[in-house]
């Protein structure tokens, strides 16, 4: 049980790590684990089918960008694929970067 929640938490953190890279993402935008648990418990991973980190292949994406004043909240959260996610947020930055003008 413990090897799965220091698992899961490694896991997620490198996941907000990618993803703050990813998008651009600041410190002004904190993410939160326990967010990301919660979606997960919701929504089971696609690639596995399991309520559990790692999904390979599968990001999680804020649906409304947190810079576009989008909730950290499982509402919130979708799974895309890789692809799918890296074109979302070319999108989600273009759209921040309006919003900031």
């Amino acid at each position: 049980m413990l090897g799965t929640a220091v698992q899961f938490n490694f896991s997620a953190i490198i996941l907000i790590a990618a993803c703050a890279l990813s998008t651009g993402a600041s410190a002004e935008y904190a993410r939160s684990k326990k967010v990301l648990r919660e979606f997960v418990k919701l929504r089971a991973c696609p690639a596995t089918g399991l309520h559990r980190l790692p999904c390979p292949g599968w990001h999680m994406d804020h649906i409304i960008p947190l810079c576009a004043g989008g909730a950290d909240s499982a509402e919130n959260l979708q799974w895309l694929t890789r692809e799918d996610h890296k074109a979302k947020t070319r999108i989600d930055v273009r759209e921040c970067r309006r919003l900031k003008q």
